[in-house]
């Protein structure tokens, strides 16, 4: 199941990596595939992939000249800040559409009524386990781009000032999506052990 749900996750990346050919003009710097990511009303999972696809995207492409920053860039030390809180934020973005996906899926409570579909169940759950551990790796990159953009924290770009707020939340240890997700892990066992003990009595 897990194998199924990570298939199906890098074919839609793959199909939605495209995506930049049916643009008017191409998408090539990290900050134009940045501005395509978006908040939609209904987050259904093929939404969430798609702006995974841009944010994955806006890591992976060289920076726009900084005349063309979200940000005024008066000197290197800014650029190179403004870079490392780029890197950071687009990292968070990525765990918070990830999370948002693992939601989906999540079972908070195994109700007794449930007990009929407990199979299903407990694949949801493995989908949901699958994304929350899949979110890990970018909270590391995302804290490795805070450490490099808390030492230039002297520098201030008031465009961005809530990546600001992002960084220095980290490096206080008041945004730590690391005990979040084993959150989200703990519970996911806990009512995948009630399910596992469901039985004919059950229902």
């Amino acid at each position: 199941m897990v194998k199924r749900l990570t298939w199906w996750i890098l074919s839609l990346i793959f199909l939605l990596g495209s995506i930049q050919e049916s643009f008017g003009y191409k998408i090539l710097y990290a900050e134009q595939f940045y501005k395509l990511f978006h908040q939609h009303m209904y987050q259904y999972p093929e939404r969430i992939a798609e702006n995974l696809s841009y944010l994955q995207s806006a890591l992976k492409a060289d920076f726009a000249n900084p005349l063309y920053a979200l940000a005024k860039i008066p000197d290197k030390r800014h650029w190179e800040r403004y870079r490392y809180l780029f890197k950071m934020h687009v990292n968070l973005k990525i765990i918070e559409q990830i999370l948002l996906w693992g939601s989906k899926y999540q079972k908070m409570v195994a109700y007794f009524y449930n007990a009929p579909w407990w199979r299903q169940n407990l694949e949801s759950l493995d989908q949901a386990e699958a994304l929350f551990r899949s979110a890990l790796p970018y909270w590391e990159e995302a804290k490795a781009w805070s450490k490099k953009a808390i030492s230039l924290s002297v520098l201030h770009m008031e465009e961005i000032q809530a990546w600001e707020d992002e960084n220095h939340r980290i490096e206080s240890g008041d945004l730590n999506y690391a005990a979040l997700i084993q959150e989200h892990l703990q519970r996911v066992e806990r009512v995948r052990k009630a399910f596992k003990e469901m039985d004919a009595t059950t229902y």
